[in-house]
């Protein structure tokens, strides 16, 4: 028996179409359903006599590449430059203090939960598995009774954050590589050409790019629709004259999306318009890649101590450094447990792990790709099944009582950093 995989694709996407609404009201998330409906595929599929995943590792990559450089670039055209370098509260400190120790302790986690792991293979887990995905408790940041500064700070950390954390990335998998090839000198010099030629060649693309954009758009040349299209052009093509150059692609993306968002602000909310119906279905996508390609063997992979680290990465390794961050700002124990909460790892950390894990030419790489998934399904669970309730709650308590008056509640300061949000 064959299976019309476009079939089973389509239908998966029209029937979720149909119910979303009514799927709102329940603790169910996007991500939790589509991974789940990969994941019955892979095993209805294994009970058929199929052992090998119906796509191809460079159809999945292709995939997992677009998607981020589409994420990365519309992300980062949402912040406002001057607005984030003039603010110093929540989002700087979740970024500059919290992000740095998040990686820190979960190195350290994972060396002490996972004792036969190189320091430098648990700094590589600990980046990647830092950012954090806003999408997996998406119901956090459409709760009116949230205060709007803490909305948009988990809004603007979930936007910056995978941007800032890929440098990290790329120097822990080239050490690693480094360590594994008996430290070679040319994984330097590789290393300091991606984290430079790419923001270099993201800069140059969106500035040109933008002038562009800004001149065929005053002179009434190109329409609204194709505003959008072409800034997104504009990631692909940032993305790969980087990759050219011997330059990263990712950060050029990033960079790219950033100069053009400040440069063009009158007309980057057609990028954020175009790309948010096409990123919501690369998204969900990929997460039913994962669940049919990379989750099975994950879970036959599994041991108590990847649990373990899973847990920790998601607890203690986020929320420490959060109340840490948030020292000095009189904010209420609610309001730090809960930023500390809504840290789910998600689609950057499966991505980063696709893409750079890819190039690692080491033993250890499907373990660390094992560790990264387990991690991510347990976010996909736990953060969905909780945003909705803890949300309402959270709510409540901020708009009642001691709540009503807490610095929380203040006139957000962070209103203006993220470009077209919503309030």
């Amino acid at each position: 028996m064959e299976i019309d995989y476009f079939l089973v694709l389509g239908g998966i996407f029209f029937v979720f179409a149909l119910l979303s609404r009514r799927i709102e009201g329940y603790p169910l998330t996007a991500p939790m359903l589509f991974t789940g409906a990969g994941l019955a595929i892979a095993y209805f599929l294994q009970d058929m006599g199929v052992t090998e995943p119906p796509i191809s590792e460079m159809a999945l990559h292709t995939v997992a590449e677009l998607t981020l450089v589409l994420i990365l670039a519309a992300d980062a055209s949402r912040i406002s430059a001057p607005s984030l370098l003039r603010f110093r509260s929540i989002p700087m400190r979740l970024l500059i203090i919290a992000l740095p120790l998040t990686i820190a302790l979960g190195a350290l986690a994972g060396m002490l939960i996972l004792p036969d792991m190189l320091w430098v293979e648990a700094a590589l887990i600990a980046a990647i598995l830092a950012p954090t995905d806003a999408a997996l408790g998406a119901s956090v940041l459409s709760e009116k009774s949230i205060p709007l500064r803490v909305r948009q700070s988990l809004n603007v950390e979930s936007g910056l954050n995978d941007g800032i954390s890929l440098p990290a990335v790329l120097f822990f998998a080239c050490f690693l590589n480094m360590a594994h090839q008996n430290g070679e000198v040319n994984w330097l010099i590789f290393l300091a050409l991606q984290l430079s030629l790419g923001p270099l060649m993201g800069a140059l693309v969106g500035w040109i790019g933008g002038q562009l954009i800004g001149i065929a758009a005053g002179r009434n040349w190109i329409t609204p629709t194709y505003q959008g299209v072409a800034a997104m052009a504009l990631a692909l093509v940032a993305f790969a004259a980087a990759e050219e150059v011997g330059g990263n692609g990712l950060i050029a993306a990033f960079v790219c999306g950033l100069i053009y968002g400040n440069l063009r602000v009158e007309y980057s909310h057609f990028l954020h318009e175009f790309t948010e119906t096409e990123s919501e279905v690369l998204s969900q996508l990929t997460f039913l890649l994962f669940g049919l390609a990379i989750l099975p063997q994950a879970l036959e992979a599994m041991t108590i101590e990847i649990l373990l680290f899973g847990l920790a990465s998601l607890t203690v390794v986020r929320m420490l450094p959060v109340a840490i961050a948030m020292t000095g700002l009189k904010l209420h124990v609610p309001t730090v447990g809960f930023l500390g909460w809504f840290g789910p790892r998600g689609l950057a950390s499966l991505l980063f792990a696709l893409l750079v894990l890819e190039d690692l030419n080491i033993e250890t790489a499907e373990t660390i790709k094992t560790i990264v998934a387990i991690t991510v399904l347990m976010s996909i669970l736990l953060h969905g099944l909780t945003a909705g309730v803890l949300s309402r709650a959270y709510g409540k308590w901020a708009t009642t009582g001691t709540g009503r008056d807490c610095p929380e509640n203040q006139e957000p300061e962070v209103a203006a950093v993220m470009q077209g949000s919503a309030t």
